[in-house]
C-alpha cells in the first residue's frame, strides 16, 4: 500500500527529539510568544532572505492580517488566481474587500496578461499564490504593480524554500505568508503560519494585530485578532526546519524520477521546471487523461492520489455573490478536470516510485502507438 500522506513514517524517527523539544517548554512554563518563538522566527527569516517573520496561529490568518495591516477592507479589489485552496479568495472576503480572479499559466501560477487585464480602478493588490510549490513569475507581476500603485502579497502556503534567480519566495512582495499545516513540507504538530516582510513598519503592524493590538500589557492601541504560535508548536517546528533542506532536495528527486519515468506516456504531463526556479513540490500534480479512470485505477493497486483542487473557487457556492459562471477562466477549469496529485512525500522508498509509474504507464499502455 502506498498511501497518498504518511505522517508517521516522518514523525517516528524524529519522536524523541520532538518530545524533548515539548518538555523544554513545559518546564519553562511559558507557553506563548516566547524564547521558542522568537528562535523560530529568526530561523525562518533567515531561510526566506527577509528581515522579520511574524509566527501566527495559521495560514490563512497570515493572509487577513497582512490584508488589515495593509488597511485593505470594503471598496477594495485584490486580484488572485481562481485555482487554488479557497484559504487565499476567502481572506480577502474576510476583510471586507472582493477577490477579483485572473486565470492561470499551465504551470497553475498566475498569467501576468490576465493580471493586467484584471487591474480596474478600486484594485489595491496582487495575492500572488505560488501553487504546487512552484515560484510564480514575480518579475513581471511586480512590473504590473508598480505601474499601477498596487502592492505585492505572496501566499507561498504551499512554497517554502523555493526559490526565483536565486531569491526565496517570501522575499518579492510586501509580504509573504506562510502555512505550517501538518501537510504542508513543514508542518506544525496542528496548527500554525508565518509573515515574511522586509518592511520594519509593517512588522512592528503586524506583531500588533496578531496580539489584540496589544503595544503593552495594559496599552490596547486598537482592536484586533488573537493569533498567536504556541511555544509548543514553534519548538518543535525548530527540530523539524533542522530537516528540511533535506526533505525538500529528496521532493525534487522524486518528481525527476516521475519526470522521467512517464516521459514517454503522451496521455500524461509532468510538471517541467525552468532553469531560473527551485520548486519544492508541495504536491506533485500531473495533468492526465481520463483522470478519474486512472485514479480508479491506482486506487485498486493501494496507491493514493488527491485532486488540488477539483472545483475552482469561482465556481464554488461561496463566491455565487461574484456572478462568475464556467467559463469565464477557461485554463482554470481546464486543469481542474485533468489534475491528480501523486504520492510525494518524502519518506517514500524509491521501489515504492516506481510503482507508482509503473502503474500509470500500464493504465495507458494499451493506447500507445
Amino acid at each position: 500500500m502506498i498511501p497518498y500522506v504518511d505522517f508517521a513514517r516522518q514523525l517516528n524517527p524524529l519522536r524523541e527529539e520532538l518530545l524533548a523539544a515539548a518538555s523544554e517548554v513545559i518546564s519553562s512554563g511559558q507557553f506563548i510568544l516566547w524564547e521558542q518563538c522568537e528562535k523560530f522566527e529568526a530561523d525562518f527569516a533567515e531561510l526566506c532572505q527577509t528581515e522579520a517573520a511574524i509566527a501566527v496561529n495559521s495560514g490563512t490568518d497570515a493572509l487577513v492580517l497582512v490584508l488589515k495591516a495593509l488597511g485593505i477592507g470594503p471598496g477594495d479589489e485584490v486580484i488572485v488566481p481562481p485555482n487554488g485552496f479557497v484559504a487565499s479568495a476567502a481572506s480577502i472576503g474576510l476583510v471586507g474587500a472582493t477577490p477579483v480572479f485572473a486565470d492561470v499559466r499551465d504551470d497553475y501560477n498566475l498569467d501576468p496578461d490576465a493580471v493586467s487585464a484584471a487591474v480596474g480602478p478600486r484594485t489595491r493588490a496582487i495575492m500572488v499564490v505560488h501553487l504546487t510549490g512552484r515560484p510564480a513569475p514575480m518579475s513581471p507581476l511586480s512590473e504590473i504593480a508598480a505601474e499601477h500603485n498596487l502592492v505585492v502579497i505572496e501566499d507561498a502556503a504551499q512554497a517554502i524554500a523555493a526559490e526565483l534567480d536565486g531569491k526565496r519566495v517570501g522575499s518579492f512582495g510586501v509580504a509573504g505568508c506562510f502555512s505550517l499545516h501538518p501537510l504542508k513540507n513543514l508542518g506544525a504538530l496542528g496548527d500554525g503560519g508565518v509573515i515574511t516582510t522586509n518592511d520594519r513598519k509593517l512588522e512592528e503592524s503586524l506583531r500588533l494585530h496578531r496580539n489584540h493590538g496589544l503595544s503593552s500589557r495594559d496599552s490596547c492601541d486598537f482592536f484586533a485578532m488573537n493569533s498567536r504560535l504556541d511555544e509548543v508548536q514553534a519548538a518543535m517546528l525548530r527540530v523539524k526546519l533542522g530537516h528540511l533542506e533535506g526533505w525538500t532536495e529528496r521532493r525534487r528527486q522524486i518528481v525527476s524520477t516521475v519526470r522521467a519515468g512517464l516521459a514517454g506516456v503522451p496521455q500524461v504531463r509532468v510538471p517541467d521546471e525552468r532553469i531560473n526556479e527551485r520548486a519544492v513540490y508541495h504536491t506533485l500534480v500531473i495533468e492526465a487523461e481520463r483522470r478519474d479512470e486512472l485514479r480508479a485505477h491506482l486506487e485498486a493497486r493501494e496507491i493514493g492520489t488527491a485532486i488540488h483542487y477539483p472545483v475552482p473557487i469561482h465556481l464554488q457556492p461561496a463566491a455565487a455573490a461574484l456572478g462568475h459562471k464556467r467559463g469565464d477562466f477557461p485554463v482554470a477549469e481546464a486543469q481542474a478536470a485533468r489534475i491528480v496529485s501523486l504520492p510525494v512525500y518524502p519518506e517514500l522508498e524509491d521501489t515504492e516510485v516506481e510503482v507508482v509509474i509503473e502503474a500509470i504507464r500500464t493504465f495507458y499502455a494499451s493506447e500507445q502507438p
